[in-house]
């Protein structure tokens, strides 16, 4: 369904939701509710040697460590959209709008998966299974990369959006806050509990860059990052060039159609965003990582050539969209041979092709490739970790591109790649790994282990038909997939992103159950949004998902003329907010799609998961965290 369309169904439903769903009965966000610890469940001795061996592990002292593991565990008061959200100052559309902060938003409870009633005293029984950190779409640019393929916006803004943003430069900056976001709610605003992991569901890189894929890694390991290519401290690229008028042009936006649109004169922006050095805090807890669209095909869309890779590192850089059709576009004709391929490249080096801009090489702009991809992650640090965020070894030896993974004792990850290796931004489910997550699924349930599913593309998404001509295999799209998850009781969440909008749907399975799909937005459009989750068993039968809208870590209002570290990510924002070609605000999704509150049946008898369990599992991960408090997880 359009997204128009599904708002329009949305808004007409919302009546009928409330009546049948009871969503307008809203718990306060820090009211009704009990620790989710079971710390106590241990046993004096079991609580000693637990405390001696992860002061050993971590080389923490003892005594602080066992201070920290017996204190009460009661729900943080961390900063989240439950404390305050960040709206636009006013209500005019096609309007340079400044952003404000505002209330918070209390969760919303959504029945559609349990299909009854509620029990009203479940949160004096709750306690949480994991408490886990969602991360999608980053979109980390470099923007001054010759492979670009930016200056096609100058044939169709509409057509072509997304392809360059006023906001390009300030992506590590973006990355960095919410790093540091995800960092300060590291407890759980439900219950109180340590995060346990955190799932990162695709579009890392923008444009299939090899310091676009490093950049983003380096932020969440908690290293330092100039996002700059070229030429030190000076930016290179359509935003400064003046025949480049579907750019932003900060220092002076008369002449472009963002000038039109009331975006503001910014002069210095541009350099102080590639000059300095943006640190990070790094993830407090493992992350786990899958490809996204992007991370697949150029622009998200199209398959690399030769011709493009020599591109990415030459000195030639398209400043129309005319120059870029017919220097690198034409060598992607049907007809195109080797040849004509070669003396286009050529004819761009050479500086002989009209429309190209003179830019700095470098020789670390390379396009990265599937197999690059996964090996940059096993190449990431072991701490916080996993080795290989999700990928293995075993998945470079065979080139296999998806990957299961224990997050918990009682739940198991499965990262897919839906990802179309032909054409096309949206995805599908290729034959071989819907028949291995099948009997992963089926193996899971065997041994009691709850599942979520992770994968870039969402249900609305899943129905990329593109094949290639030898060597295809069937896709699976979104019904049938649907069909297959709601056949396993133990699957309780699909967590994915790609449209960039916050939004959550219910799959119940006639005859009761069925598992909650929930996509967030990015880190590149507004609301610039990633989620928390929490899993929750309320023992009475059913269990919760609280879903937490997580803004970066900079202020709601940009101070003009701030260009420091935390400044570009708040503006970074703000610009994001005044995408005159989309509809920002509608990207925030509605309030059933942000902070609320999921119930579904329990998917087996949850009492076989015992305090004892769930209190050792809480003490490992709130050691590591005292571990990362005191700078030991950045090695």
């Amino acid at each position: 369904m359009h997204l128009a369309a599904r708002l329009l169904a949305l808004a007409a439903a919302v009546p009928y939701f409330a009546k049948q769903l009871k969503i307008v009965s809203r718990v306060p966000a820090a009211a009704g509710r009990t620790p989710g610890g079971t710390l106590s469940a241990l046993s004096r001795r079991a609580f000693l040697a637990s405390t001696a061996a992860l002061a050993a592990t971590w080389a923490l002292p003892k005594e602080a460590l066992g201070a920290v593991l017996a204190a009460p565990i009661t729900p943080a008061n961390v900063p989240t959209t439950l404390l305050s959200t960040i709206r636009h100052s006013t209500t005019a559309y096609k309007q340079y709008r400044t952003l404000v902060a505002a209330p918070g938003e209390p969760y919303v409870t959504r029945l559609d998966v349990l299909g009854k009633e509620a029990n009203p005293n479940r949160a004096k029984t709750r306690r949480s299974l994991l408490y886990i950190g969602h991360l999608t779409d980053i979109h980390v640019v470099d923007a001054q990369s010759p492979a670009r393929l930016d200056a096609m916006a100058g044939q169709s803004a509409s057509l072509w959006a997304g392809v360059i943003r006023p906001q390009d430069t300030m992506t590590v900056n973006v990355l960095s806050a919410m790093t540091g976001a995800m960092a300060a709610a590291r407890f759980s605003p439900v219950t109180g509990v340590p995060m346990a992991a955190a799932l990162n569901t695709g579009d890392s890189a923008d444009q299939h860059s090899d310091l676009e894929l490093q950049w983003y890694i380096d932020m969440l390991d908690g290293k330092s990052v100039t996002p700059n290519s070229g030429k030190a401290g000076q930016y290179e690229g359509p935003q400064i060039w003046p025949e480049a008028t579907y750019a932003y042009h900060p220092d002076d936006p008369a002449g472009d159609q963002f000038g039109t649109y009331g975006f503001p004169t910014l002069p210095g922006m541009l350099t102080a965003a590639v000059s300095q050095t943006v640190t990070s805090v790094g993830m407090p807890v493992p992350w786990y990582a899958v490809y996204g669209n992007h991370d697949t095909l150029i622009n998200g869309t199209l398959q690399i050539d030769s011709g493009l890779r020599s591109l990415a590192l030459g000195s030639k850089k398209a400043a129309t969209w005319e120059a870029l059709a017919d220097n690198y576009f034409r060598g992607l004709a049907t007809d195109a041979s080797p040849f004509t391929k070669l003396t286009n490249t050529i004819w761009t080096q050479l500086g002989l092709a009209s429309g190209m801009r003179n830019v700095t090489a470098d020789s670390a702009r390379r396009l990265f490739d599937n197999l690059s991809f996964m090996k940059a992650h096993l190449d990431s640090p072991a701490v916080p970790g996993p080795v290989g965020h999700g990928f293995t070894q075993s998945n470079l030896d065979s080139g296999t591109t998806w990957w299961a993974a224990d997050i918990s004792p009682n739940f198991r990850a499965f990262g897919l790649d839906t990802c179309n290796q032909v054409a096309g931004p949206d995805g599908a489910v290729p034959q071989d790994q819907f028949n291995w997550l099948k009997g992963e699924l089926a193996t899971a349930l065997s041994q009691n282990k709850m599942a979520i599913v992770i994968s870039h593309h969402n249900s609305s998404t899943l129905e990329n038909g593109a094949m290639p001509v030898t060597g295809s295999q069937p896709l699976i799209h979104a019904d049938e997939f649907i069909s297959m998850l709601q056949t396993f009781p133990n699957m309780v969440a699909w967590v994915n992103g790609h449209t960039h909008i916050n939004t959550i749907t219910a799959h119940p399975k006639t005859g009761g159950g069925g598992f909650w799909e929930i996509t967030t937005a990015s880190c590149i459009d507004y609301p610039q949004q990633q989620q928390l989750l929490e899993f929750v068993d309320n023992r009475d039968g059913t269990m919760s998902i609280f879903t937490t809208a997580l803004d970066h870590t900079s202020p709601a209002q940009w101070k003009p003329g701030d260009y420091g570290q935390l400044a570009l990510a708040s503006l970074s924002r703000q610009l994001a907010a005044n995408d005159w070609i989309e509809n920002p605000p509608m990207r925030v999704g509605s309030t059933l799609d942000r902070n609320v509150e999921l119930l579904l049946p329990a998917p087996f008898d949850l009492s076989k998961i015992t305090d004892v369990e769930l209190a050792k599992t809480q003490a490992e991960n709130r050691a590591r965290l005292m571990a990362y408090e005191q700078g030991r997880l950045k090695k």
